[in-house]
């Protein structure tokens, strides 16, 4: 029966279903080369490993059960497979590794290298095909000039390429900097090492460079000139447009990037405008100043300093006079979010790779912990300056601005850019309130009860309808009955009408 409304569903069983294009497994006479198998068994004998969970992308997975068993048969190690991550691929899951008790970790593919702390982890990152000779012409082309200074980034997949890239570029551009991955943990490794942590090896490469030449950033390091600033350079980019090339544009937005996709051997000045993305960002911190209630989605459980982060944001949006609640929910979609229907912002905490979420599907926002730090901290001005890595917001890092001081305490008024209307800039330093029992009233004043108000108590409050009531009690035992067959587009007692 077909409707207005609805189908018999024929089109659905007569559609044709196309197949996503796979990558096609890696020849045996390669496996070795592509996956580090040398390097990695170095890696588990020195670390004594005798548990290790292999994590791969699904790209990758189709490789896994021939890694897993030339592994196992050269190191005598219990090899595990990680299919399926509890976020992004990019991170380490140190969770799911702990769920089978492994002592280390080999993380294979793309990956952001953000700090872990738990576990012993190695980067495999794979290898890409890459015209290197056409990538060289597109860098001459873009900058005749050989004087040029130019800082050369990369994505970690094609990392391989690095020595011979630079091998040609240095005898012709004297002031080419290439940038060097340097995985930031006390127990990352890299591929080409596994003897010592990067750390060590960096310390090592570089004698002469002191620490304020070096900028570090999202597993890369590279080291300036001597009187020059980043300003003063352009940025090279090797890889395809994504996350990790909006990460570095967003961060180095005072540079022009020049892009190379190995994937099409073209190159292209990046024409992004940087700007309207930044006050895209501000839009998204003016509704954080206006918001009341806020979500803390935790979106990793790998990364170093997650935690602290976490405690930092609470402690933020209770000084700014806004309610908090912590999410924990794996991966993000548009209906887990819409099910909080009080919550007026999310604020997410993830990898800097997985904090630009895509929120224009969402029922509310979603900013990052700058941006709601932006919002709650009065000391903390929006100068166009982008901290995409929360670490980098923590006590003692090279972005964390502190709070107001306690005499600040007070109410500024100033007007919402998005509503027009005037808004409470509220900033309570006071320790006092710490210390009262979880209750709804705070301690009785003499002249005057104040009562504390529940953000979520008072919009469940004001909805029409609060969920099923259960009226114990109150409704009659009734026999079970049967109901009604068929389906509910044409239940077998209603007919063919």
């Amino acid at each position: 029966m077909t409707t207005a409304f609805s189908s018999d569903g024929a089109q659905a069983i007569q559609r044709t279903l196309g197949t996503l294009a796979t990558v096609g497994s890696t020849g045996v006479e390669t496996l070795d080369e592509v996956y580090r198998i040398e390097e990695t068994c170095t890696f588990i004998l020195q670390n004594q490993l005798h548990k290790v969970a292999l994590q791969f992308p699904d790209d990758l997975l189709v490789d896994s059960a021939a890694v897993a068993a030339k592994l196992e048969k050269n190191t005598g190690a219990k090899m595990y497979i990680l299919g399926d991550t509890s976020y992004g691929s990019c991170c380490v899951d140190e969770v799911a590794a702990e769920h089978v008790g492994a002592e280390g970790i080999i993380h294979y593919g793309r990956a952001c290298l953000s700090p872990t702390r738990r576990l012993p982890v190695m980067y495999v990152f794979g290898r890409r095909a890459v015209d290197l000779e056409r990538c060289v012409d597109s860098f001459r082309e873009h900058y005749p000039d050989t004087q040029s200074q130019v800082i050369i980034l990369y994505d970690v997949i094609y990392s391989f390429i690095m020595g011979s890239l630079q091998h040609i570029l240095e005898s012709e551009y004297a002031n080419v900097v290439m940038s060097q991955i340097s995985a930031d943990g006390t127990q990352c490794y890299s591929p080409r090492q596994t003897d010592k942590p990067h750390e060590e090896a960096q310390a090592e490469t570089n004698p002469n460079q002191t620490d304020a030449q070096f900028v570090r950033k999202f597993g890369r390091q590279f080291a300036l000139r001597e009187g020059c600033s980043l300003e003063d350079y352009r940025i090279f980019y090797i890889g395809q447009e994504g996350v990790t090339l909006t990460n570095f544009m967003m961060t180095f937005n005072q540079c022009s990037f020049y892009t190379f996709d190995p994937e099409t051997s073209a190159g292209r000045l990046e024409s992004v405008n940087i700007n309207k993305a930044l006050m895209k960002r501000y839009y998204l911190i003016e509704r954080a100043k206006d918001s009341k209630v806020v979500g803390i989605l935790v979106g990793t459980l790998g990364v170093a300093d997650y935690l602290s982060i976490i405690d930092h944001l609470k402690d933020l949006i209770k000084k700014a006079g806004k309610k908090s609640y912590v999410f924990v929910m794996g991966k993000l979609n548009v209906p887990k979010l819409a099910n909080f229907l009080e919550i007026d912002i999310y604020v997410l905490v993830a990898c800097p790779e997985n904090s630009f979420l895509d929120c224009s599907e969402f029922y509310r926002p979603v900013v990052t912990p700058f941006e709601m730090e932006v919002a709650c901290n009065k000391n903390r001005e929006w100068t166009g300056e982008y901290v995409t890595s929360f670490r980098d917001l923590l006590p003692g890092a090279c972005s964390h601005v502190e709070f107001p001081n306690p005499g600040a305490d007070g109410d500024d008024t100033d007007v919402s850019l998005i509503t027009g209307a005037l808004r409470s800039s509220y900033w309570n330093n006071s320790e006092s309130q710490d210390n009262l029992p979880s209750s709804s009233l705070v301690q009785r004043n003499p002249t005057l009860t104040v009562a504390q108000t529940n953000p979520a108590a008072s919009f469940l409050a004001s909805r029409s309808w609060q969920g099923l009531e259960q009226k114990l009690g109150e409704t009659p035992v009734t026999k079970a009955v049967e109901g009604r067959r068929g389906i509910a587009i044409a239940y077998e007692e209603e007919g063919n009408s």
